[in-house]
């Protein structure tokens, strides 16, 4: 192969290797790159980088690298560094039975791509062989971790879904004392709907849906088409 069929490394792109990868790796050192080599090296760096919506800007962080093109966020890679009190209690989950298949599997996840002091770092190709998954989960992981903190990692985050407040006995009481009672004028039974509306505007409830009056009912036995 000619020396034309050589392209030279850009002094940016050459910075951006020795982040992602090291000074000493091949990656970082080499000048001149074929057409070959610049797809190979495009393909690891698309395999090793987590990528959002990331002319090329640098953010060296501690546990993540930023960059930008044109101000705007094309990759980001993310690294996972474990102390050694982290590190035993992920082993710890791993070595139990107990925990949610998606603890277990973010603890072994963690541990594989822990880059501290104490650990025992593997490829991440490996690991998707060995957890049957995908380059994706890992990257997901490994931001959950940096962005959001260890627990929120392995557990995931509280729902923020508010669930409507359960019937006491006293609006039980209530309820089927009004469905004993006779109809609003206009119609001929009660129905659901309108049981609930007449809860809420006797101030019995703040709110309730037909769905509760129906559970609550069910509960009594009480059916609407037997009152």
């Amino acid at each position: 192969m000619s020396t034309n069929d050589y392209t030279k490394v850009p002094d940016s792109m050459r910075e951006l290797l020795m982040l992602l990868f090291g000074n000493s790796s091949n990656d970082s050192s080499i000048e001149y790159r074929s057409n070959a080599q610049w797809k190979k090296l495009f393909k690891k760096i698309n395999n090793d980088l987590f990528y959002c919506q990331v002319n090329l800007d640098l953010t060296h962080r501690k546990n993540y690298i930023v960059l930008k093109n044109g101000g705007q966020i094309i990759m980001i890679k993310y690294k996972v560094t474990l102390t050694k009190k982290e590190r035993e209690d992920l082993i710890e989950i791993t070595k139990k039975g107990k925990h949610k298949s998606r603890k277990a599997r973010n603890s072994y996840i963690l541990l594989n791509c822990d880059e501290g002091e104490f650990s025992e770092k593997v490829t991440n190709k490996t690991i998707c062989r060995v957890l049957k998954i995908g380059m994706r989960t890992i990257d997901r992981v490994k931001r959950s971790f940096v962005e959001e903190g260890l627990e929120i990692c392995l557990t995931g985050k509280k729902s923020s879904r508010i669930y409507e407040k359960k019937a006491d006995g006293d609006v039980e009481a209530h309820l089927i004392a009004l469905v004993c009672s006779e109809a609003p004028t206009g119609f001929a039974k009660w129905s659901l709907r309108l049981l609930a509306d007449k809860m809420v505007e006797l101030n019995y409830i703040e709110s309730i849906s037909h769905e509760t009056v129906r559970k609550v009912l069910k509960k009594t036995n009480l059916s609407l088409g037997r009152v």
